[in-house]
């Protein structure tokens, strides 16, 4: 499925309901904020997003705890604090391993993901295969998808 396809879906389901969305990134690095950037009408529900790469920035802004942040903690704390500091109904937030050696431990393309939807948070985390650059891509690409299911969650 085409990561366009997928951000048309999010602009219509978004806009269909009257919510705003929002992300909060680490490895990809601005990625997914470019993608929904990029959806039609976005100036109508993508609030923006946090491109927090730096762990000091995480706990800043985002208000994650200090320690390690390939984490499912920091991940659902990217997520909320990124609903808060954005005012955004349903956010997505992603923190990981994207290579291409290992960090704190964890093997490269280990990825955390977080949706926050008003308040109530989900997890999952995934492992990729690939460099750096494919790591990226594939964990925008799933980042979408869960803010597609999300984003149908609220207006069903």
């Amino acid at each position: 499925m085409d990561q366009t396809d997928i951000v048309e879906r999010i602009a219509e389901a978004a806009g269909s309901a009257g919510l705003s969305v929002g992300a909060a990134e680490s490895l990809t690095g601005g990625a997914i904020s470019q993608a929904l950037a990029a959806g039609p009408d976005s100036s109508e529900w993508f609030r923006g997003a946090i491109v927090a790469y730096s762990t000091d920035v995480k706990v800043a802004v985002l208000d994650v705890r200090p320690g390690p942040v390939i984490t499912e903690d920091c991940a659902r704390s990217m997520a909320s604090g990124a609903s808060r500091a954005l005012g955004a109904d349903v956010t997505v937030a992603v923190t990981g391993a994207g290579g291409p050696g290992p960090e704190e431990g964890q093997p490269s393309g280990t990825v955390w993901f977080a949706w926050a939807v008003r308040g109530d948070v989900s997890t999952a985390c995934r492992h990729f295969d690939g460099d750096p650059q494919a790591v990226v891509e594939q964990t925008t690409l799933h980042a979408l998808h869960g803010l597609e299911r999300a984003l149908a969650s609220v207006a069903a």
